[in-house]
């Protein structure tokens, strides 16, 4: 199945939650993967950012799309 979406992780199913209309998913995470961002050369020098540095990375996303395979 090809889809549209760019990034993709291994994950495992670690909970379902369900009633009659949605389902609530958890997964792990199993596998490392690389992402990425794009930002403005002056955000990147108002953090300073070096190759090396470590920081957190916060997700913002519409939506995660499960596919079993």
């Amino acid at each position: 199945m090809k889809t549209g979406a760019r990034n993709s992780l291994q994950a495992k199913v670690t909970s379902i939650k369900s009633d009659e209309i949605m389902s609530l998913v958890k997964f792990e995470v199993t596998a490392p993967h690389e992402m990425a961002s794009v930002l403005t050369t002056e955000s990147v020098k108002e953090m300073n950012l070096k190759v090396g540095d470590k920081l957190m990375l916060v997700v913002k996303a519409i939506h995660v799309l499960p596919i079993k395979e």
